[in-house]
């Protein structure tokens, strides 16, 4: 039992500024469960020591007496300590053969690795998670990103007063930025050149609201998939407006067999089935953000040959890609590879086939940071702390030296458990196979 939690410092990567719980839920924790909490200091972590210190966390660089220890990202080997319980993505499930040496570790010191992606409830759906700041920030970056493209190919534009999400303190900042460049348009109008400016979002989810909801700081007009191939007459006229369309699967693909019906479940139960349309859509599109969840069983929505075709005879009306999900090579095939914040964005050379660091090169302008809510540190760690808040008392009171089937934990808590005294247990014991390679 832990009376005392302690959160690590994130140290992966410069761009890592998120934390698992905030000051406010810590303490709200210790005045309702007497829950004490020591953290080690970070001095660029999304809320200060200060903040933490002020509701009765303590700043400690060993996190003495904390039997739990919480952080966001991986932890390297040698922070581990004999038979504590570790709260994190471990990035394990799937066997990833860079972290099994921090797995294999932790089984040797017969420590307890619970993984916050598995704390699901009974349909399997995940109760701890970030939210929207994905698409919050992927949004806000990709017109950073459209106002650098659009000067690289000689248009002024009004773009070009957005920065990169990092770059703002917090979403407000930004969101009062992007409502000052909405005036501008509702006042000037956007550039003749690219008249009409249309966004197309690939993905209806909390990803794609999120990047949604950043868009609506400018003055938007939302039209349908048909709308946009078959515009009614006077809908795309307007400067002072940007456009906005949502795809779902249903068009996003075909059946083969034209004698058959789109239906959802039978095309995530049969991918197989049916063929990808999407790239009909993309000749009308000036930015397509994509917010989908892809597996290689599925259709690609924007393929390296559709590329090449689409910019053989100069520059189309398609300048940017914001790729959110980031499956490399994956449903948009021309997103080569995933980068961070310091260098984001590079064009996809449709001659050559690869990825040109910058904004300039006959190709699509592609933004695919990794890890984009470590952009919005704040907002992310305070939803994130949210969901994951109603578990902390689970955490301090359950006993592992316990059999896994005596602890005191609720099934969704206990479901997350991957390690408990060294082993893994019956869930997880196909990760075996990886640790050996």
């Amino acid at each position: 039992m832990a009376n005392r939690i302690g959160i690590r410092r994130e140290d992966k990567n410069a761009w890592e500024r998120r934390v698992p719980l905030s000051p406010t839920d810590i303490g709200a924790l210790n005045r309702t469960d007497g829950i004490e909490f020591s953290l080690q200091p970070m001095p660029n972590r999304a809320f200060s020591d200060a903040e933490y210190m002020a509701v009765g966390a303590t700043i400690d660089e060993n996190l003495t007496g904390c039997d739990v220890i919480l952080a966001i990202k991986e932890m390297p080997l040698d922070f581990f300590r004999k038979k504590l319980t570790y709260v994190f993505f471990s990035h394990v499930i799937k066997g990833q053969d860079y972290n099994m040496p921090m797995l294999q570790r932790i089984m040797d010191l017969g420590c307890n690795l619970i993984d916050y992606e598995k704390i699901t409830d009974d349909k399997n759906f995940r109760l701890v998670f970030f939210g929207s700041e994905a698409g919050q920030a992927g949004m806000i970056d990709t017109l950073w990103l459209l106002g650098r493209r659009l000067t690289a190919l000689g248009i002024s534009n009004p773009f070009i007063g957005v920065r990169q999400a990092i770059d703002y303190r917090t979403l407000t900042a930004a969101e009062s930025a992007i409502e000052t460049v909405g005036q501008d348009i509702n006042a000037n109008g956007v550039p003749d050149e690219i008249h009409p400016v249309i966004f197309g979002f690939a993905g209806y989810g909390n990803v794609s609201k999120g990047a949604q909801g950043i868009l609506h700081n400018l003055p938007v007009i939302e039209i349908s998939p048909e709308e946009l191939l078959n515009p009614p007459d006077g809908l795309l006229d307007s400067k002072k407006h940007v456009y906005q369309v949502v795809f779902k699967e249903e068009h996003m693909v075909d059946p083969k067999d034209p004698e058959n019906q789109f239906v959802l479940q039978d095309y995530y139960d049969h991918p197989e089935k049916y063929n990808g349309v999407f790239a009909k859509f993309i000749p009308h599109l000036t930015v397509l953000m994509n917010c989908i969840y892809w597996s290689e069983d599925y259709p690609r929505l924007f393929t390296k040959e559709h590329a090449k075709e689409l910019y053989s005879g100069g520059q189309p009306k398609l300048v940017a890609i914001g790729d959110i999900s980031i499956d490399v090579e994956g449903a948009v095939e021309v997103s080569l590879k995933a980068t961070d914040s310091g260098n984001p964005v590079y064009v996809y050379d449709v001659d050559s086939g690869n990825a040109v660091d910058g904004v300039e090169g006959n190709g699509p302008a592609i933004l695919a940071v990794d890890n984009l809510p470590c952009e919005l540190p704040r907002e992310a760690s305070s939803r994130f702390s949210g969901t994951l808040k109603p578990f902390i008392p689970d955490l301090a009171n359950a006993d592992f030296s316990q059999d896994l089937d005596s602890i005191d934990l609720r099934p969704s808590l206990k479901r997350a458990v991957i390690v408990h005294k060294g082993k893994l247990t019956p869930d997880f014991e196909y990760i075996t196979e990886f640790l050996g390679e």
